[in-house]
């Protein structure tokens, strides 16, 4: 029987993730990795069946089809334990890529699976078929040393282990018993062509595993976090230096492509790049959090786009000097569907790139220079150069912010006039303002000055609906938008603002289920996808919700609002990009951004209570 028939399919919430800091992969509840990108995050998959059942995928687990499981981290780390209860005994699988230390220039990629016997003894099968680009791939398996081995174009990968292998029809197999006390060992190693791989025995992986403990550890300890939410924020920051590519400085927005925003719709992106407007909001998360390493190593990553991004004439006139998104050597993914792909329980397209790398999105300068402003403040500071392809770039957006474009939402439509994207780029302006004048760094403040102002005018008129009260989506429009909650978070206006909260309870009404908060009204916004696909509730609004909440002294509501949205978490703390109408989480997992959030939110709130 194949895989297709034989295999009830995990939803997006019932996985966990482990990585390297270079790429990850998603292991399911059943104990099956089904997805897998070797090398990193943005490399075509081995393993994908995430996606279709027949794009490859690499199980282990208990041969009793009612065997029950349950995860969770080993503490304080990133190495997941898969426990599974039987009839006849209880056994546990622990999933982990090792670390040795920080920025490794020696280091080997590697994915491995150790499974235990706890009690009594139970019968296990590992079944690894891996299908290379995405599954269009089935790669012949060669067996030299008892090590199975398989090359796909740049792809080279063996497999080690300390029981027997078989190798049939494009997969690799293996039957064990365990009782309590044994142990058998998986390692998949990532290799260069020509490099031998280096097999596994108990030692070396016990030696790995503590190690690779002491990294996770050892990264955390830094963490100033003290407060009454500390789970949730330890486990939030794990995920997203999960999320951290460590050899560019990166941060992607998640490390998967194409789970949808709506089971069986259209909706279904690539977001394995670098967002700056994710990324960014990133780096203000780990700053609060004491994490300066990850902030430098991405203002590094931004200042080599800064640096790249000279005046290319058209191209410049029409997309602004940065891109919406970059890939992890700085380049620009363009969209494209994978036809063979049937999709998450038959959600298509499945796609790879961005289309968005080719819109015009004025806010992400906003955040950019947020995340620089913030990294100068707390950490060492930005260079001569980094500030003048800055004062460059500020200079652009002061000729183009009035601009129609695509917002901070990515709709695929006609261009308008966001005030969302006018509010980041009043940002952008006035933090070059203070970055400035705390550094005494060259610049034309009343030139500035006079950006700012006339910028804060065309919000404070244009984006104000006297007849709604509220800020409205676009200048000059009634629709409704749940970014406007950032505006007090921002500072551009005082969180007991009249016109703010005039807003947060037009938001209330029209926009926020319970503490649920859809990005903006169905009915009324068109985002140019179509397809007929009602959105679920978008969960770093709802964590901007629970922020404005606290900025606005509704602290109670506040508490109850945060509570309600860590029960949408899936079992190990990790949250998708939405959550769809029957309480499931949909989207791209885990999400940068939505866990980046939720320490902002829980800082502040905490903050406020204790005075």
């Amino acid at each position: 029987m194949t895989e297709r028939e034989t295999r009830e399919r995990p939803t997006i919430a019932e996985h966990g993730l482990v990585g390297d800091l270079r790429t990850a992969a998603l292991v399911a509840t059943d104990g099956t990795i089904d997805w897998f990108c070797p090398g990193r995050f943005d490399a075509p998959s081995v393993f994908a069946s995430v996606l279709d059942p027949d794009a490859g995928h690499w199980r282990l687990g208990p041969d009793d089809p009612q065997a029950r499981s349950q995860q969770y981290y080993h503490p304080e780390t990133n190495i997941l334990v898969t426990r599974f209860m039987t009839e006849r005994g209880v056994v546990e699988v622990q999933d982990f890529m090792p670390l040795l230390r920080a920025d490794d220039d020696a280091h080997r990629q590697r994915l491995v699976r150790r499974v235990v016997g706890l009690r009594g003894s139970v019968d296990l099968t590992m079944h690894m078929a891996p299908r290379p680009e995405y599954g269009a791939v089935e790669p012949d398996l060669d067996v030299r040393d008892d090590v199975v081995r398989f090359a796909d174009g740049d792809v080279h990968l063996a497999l080690s282990s300390t029981v027997d292998l078989d190798v049939d029809d494009h997969a690799a197999t293996a039957h064990l018993a365990l009782d309590a006390g044994e142990a058998a060992l998986f390692v998949l190693e990532v290799l260069s062509p020509g490099e031998e791989p280096e097999g596994c025995c108990e030692a070396d992986v016990e030696e790995l595993f503590d190690a690779t403990a002491a990294f996770w550890r050892g990264w955390l300890s830094q963490s100033t976090y003290t407060g009454r939410w500390r789970e949730w924020v330890d486990r939030s920051a794990l995920t997203l230096k999960l999320l951290c590519h460590e050899p560019s400085g990166g941060i992607v927005a998640a490390p998967t492509t194409s789970l949808p925003e709506v089971i069986g719709g259209t909706r279904n992106w690539d977001y394995r790049y670098v967002w700056v407007r994710d990324a960014a909001f990133s780096v203000y998360a780990l700053l609060r959090l004491g994490f300066t390493e990850e902030a430098s190593a991405f203002v590094r990553f931004l200042s080599e786009r800064l640096g790249e991004a000279a005046d290319d004439g058209e191209e410049t006139d029409r997309l602004g000097p940065l891109r919406v998104l970059y890939d992890l050597d700085g380049g620009t993914p363009h969209e494209r569907e994978l036809d063979h792909l049937e999709g998450h329980r038959g959600s298509r397209p499945v796609r790879v790139g961005n289309q968005a790398v080719d819109q015009l999105q004025l806010d992400v300068y906003g955040e950019l220079i947020d995340s620089v402003y913030l990294f100068d403040k707390h950490s060492r500071g930005i260079s001569h150069d980094a500030w003048t392809d800055l004062t460059r770039i500020v200079g652009w957006l002061m000729d183009n912010w009035e601009r129609p474009d695509a917002g901070m939402w990515e709709i695929r439509g006609e261009p308008r006039t966001h005030t969302t994207s006018l509010v980041m780029c009043w940002v952008a302006v006035e933090r070059m303002m203070r970055v400035a004048r705390r550094r005494g760094l060259p610049g034309d403040l009343t030139e500035l000055a006079a950006t700012r102002d006339a910028i804060y005018e065309r919000v404070m008129t244009d984006c104000w609906n006297d007849d709604i009260g509220a800020f409205t989506a676009f200048a000059g429009g009634e629709e409704l938008d749940a970014g406007t909650l950032l505006m007090p978070m921002v500072k551009m206006v005082a969180p007991d603002d009249p016109r703010f909260l005039s807003t947060l309870a037009r938001i209330e009404e029209r926009l926020v289920t319970d503490s649920l908060v859809l990005r903006y009204d169905d009915e009324e916004f068109d985002d140019g996808v179509g397809g007929g696909d009602a959105e679920g509730t978008f969960s770093l609004c709802s964590f901007w919700y629970v922020e404005a909440l606290t900025r606005a002294g509704r602290h109670d509501q506040a508490r109850v609002a945060l509570e309600k949205m860590f029960t949408y978490a899936n079992h190990l703390g990790q949250y998708a990009e939405q959550v769809g109408l029957n309480g499931e989480q949909l989207g791209n997992f885990p999400q940068a951004f939505t866990h980046l959030s939720l320490v902002s939110a829980v800082i502040n709130l905490d903050r406020s209570l204790s005075g």
